[in-house]
């Protein structure tokens, strides 16, 4: 049962439709064009085109591409923004805010033209951003599901707490858990494919993998073929088995 995914991807639209590409000229390669693409989150924050990403992904969604498209920590923040400015994500560090420089709030709004988000007053902030990103943006992102099954595979944007039932696992840690996961290394029901955590280059414990391959600080957008529970990224030059590393550094 293969399954395609692409890691966090904040904002890069040309990364994203490059590695749309690689995972199209995957699946002529193979002649399977039914297997899903899924997009780990992260759509919004720090990189320069938030609002073509979410159009692009919305869109293909829209018109019936087998795509699926996770709800990542910064998703949920932008969409909590927009509800209410003084809203604060219980995963965020008490000391920042949405529009905090190391958060990438206002690289989202600047897509969707709010100009200086970060030097202005926040009611004009927020007024002009209610005005400015679409409903159907806001709709989009709220409805994105937290995780994803497929045959041995689960995938979600952080990861989960151990030893629960995907069922009852609470959306904060789909969402932001780091600590109690990334360094357990017991088995899980499934192999666990996430992001959130970024890191060089995608890397596989044996129990999970992680696909955060640091776009939003300039690295590459990690596009993966996975069958059974083998993973290989896709390149330019085709495939590259991702080998298991169970003692590689998790952060």
């Amino acid at each position: 049962m293969r399954s395609y995914a692409i890691g966090d991807m904040h904002g890069h639209l040309d990364l994203l439709q490059a590695a749309h590409a690689r995972i199209a000229a995957d699946m002529a390669a193979i002649g399977d064009t039914d297997a899903p693409i899924v997009h780990i989150g992260d759509l919004v924050d720090r990189g320069p085109d938030c609002r073509g990403v979410i159009d692009y992904l919305a869109k293909g969604v829209a018109a019936g591409e087998n795509w699926v498209v996770l709800k990542g920590n910064h998703d949920r923040m932008f969409t909590d923004f927009l509800d209410d400015p003084a809203s604060h994500d219980p995963g965020l560090k008490v000391e920042y805010s949405y529009l905090h420089p190391k958060i990438g709030g206002r690289t989202t709004l600047e897509s969707y033209g709010v100009a200086n988000a970060g030097d202005r007053p926040l009611a004009p902030v927020h007024s002009e951003a209610l005005t400015a990103v679409p409903q159907s943006h806001r709709d989009f992102l709220q409805s994105r599901p937290t995780y994803f099954a497929r045959g041995e595979v689960m995938f979600v944007h952080a990861g989960v707490r151990p030893g629960i039932a995907i069922e009852d696992q609470a959306e904060d840690d789909l969402l932001w858990i780091r600590v109690d996961f990334l360094d357990y290394r017991g088995d899980f029901p499934w192999l666990l494919v996430h992001g959130h955590t970024a890191l060089p280059a995608a890397t596989h414990y044996g129990n999970r993998v992680n696909i955060d391959s640091s776009a939003a600080y300039g690295g590459p957008l990690t596009a993966v073929v996975i069958e059974g529970r083998e993973v290989s990224v896709l390149t330019d030059d085709g495939r590259a088995l991702l080998a298991q590393t169970p003692d590689a550094p998790v952060r």
